[in-house]
């Protein structure tokens, strides 16, 4: 080997390591020191961050998320001062639909009266042509007609079919519904909740709550909706696993099965509490990350200190997806 080759091939396997310390979740955990209900999407080789501020939406755009505090946060949308998306801003999804970009957030009336807001939550939806989101003109698309008040709405597609899944508020209980879409704004046919707090981890906090759901392919054909279970402001706050086999029907309940225990929950030796609300994204290399929210010590509520880590998503021989127990740096 040459010189020059020789050289080449040093360069190259030193940025592969840097690249992959770079991701290392022990060194790079939390990506900011705030960020709830964070939100990861890759577009060709720029990864899009989006999380709760609770008075508008804003992105972050990088190449390299260990280095996302560093990226500029741009505003894309505010909130009418009055109207039934005034308010509570939260949970803010990017999508990339059919060439399009699509928002997907939650939203509260101007008008709820205080401590009964959550009976006039609901998913809205915004829309942008452009090719960068945090360009061009984003339309309000409105609320969709879901059969509850709710929040935390998710999109996906399986089988040529789209699907809206969410949280609606059911009684005292927050529970998991699905239902089909026409297009990126419009749901059609009924509506089936696919789950309900019947765990006690997930009755954490003094509340029974099931939120925060999205969904992650499995390798096998399997389809599996993860989910945060417990009150956000519990230490017990954790996130738990739905799955649905190849070919079934998913707005049956029926088809669907949910893991005993969390996959995902409290490491106190790593300084993790409350880890919930997460995403999905893929690497280049095809592999999936989950990117989550978490505080650094124990009892410190649902608030801003939330801040958003990742890690990748291994797969047991049966196809199920596995979680390492999380770590961050201490606070």
């Amino acid at each position: 080997m040459n010189g020059t080759l020789r050289a080449l091939v040093v360069a190259a396997l030193l940025q592969a390591s840097a690249g992959a310390s770079a991701l290392d979740p022990a060194k790079t955990n939390p990506l900011l020191d705030s960020g709830p209900d964070p939100w990861i999407v890759r577009e060709g080789q720029v990864f899009y961050y989006m999380g709760t501020h609770g008075d508008r939406l804003a992105i972050r755009a990088t190449t390299d998320l260990a280095r996302l505090n560093e990226a500029a946060e741009v505003t894309v949308w505010r909130p009418p001062a009055t109207g039934a998306n005034a308010k509570s801003i939260w949970a803010p999804e990017l999508h990339r639909i059919d060439g399009k970009w699509y928002i997907y957030y939650t939203a509260a009336a101007s008008d709820a009266p205080e401590g009964k807001e959550d009976a006039h939550r609901g998913v809205f939806v915004l829309e942008n042509s452009g090719a960068d989101p945090t360009k061009g003109t984003w339309t309000d698309r409105g609320r969709l007609a879901t059969a509850q008040p709710g929040i935390d709405g998710t999109t996906f597609t399986s089988n040529g079919k789209r699907y809206f899944v969410y949280s609606p508020y059911v009684g005292p209980d927050s529970v998991l519904a699905i239902v089909e879409m026409a297009n990126p704004w419009t749901l059609t046919g009924q509506e089936t909740i696919i789950a309900r707090p019947d765990q006690a981890w997930e009755q954490q906090g003094g509340r029974q709550i099931l939120e925060g759901p999205e969904f992650l392919q499995g390798p096998k054909g399997d389809l599996f909706l993860t989910y945060s279970g417990s009150a956000c402001w519990s230490d017990g706050y954790a996130i738990g696993l739905l799955q649905a086999k190849p070919g079934v029907n998913l707005l049956d309940a029926a088809a669907w099965t949910k893991a005993a225990r969390p996959i995902l929950e409290k490491n106190p030796a790593g300084n993790v509490y409350a880890p919930g609300h997460n995403g999905f994204f893929q690497m280049d290399d095809g592999t999936s990350w989950i990117v989550y929210h978490a505080n650094p010590g124990p009892e410190m509520g649902c608030t801003g200190k939330r801040s958003p880590r990742i890690q990748p998503v291994r797969w047991d021989k049966d196809g199920s997806p596995r979680l390492d127990k999380p770590r961050g740096r201490a606070p």
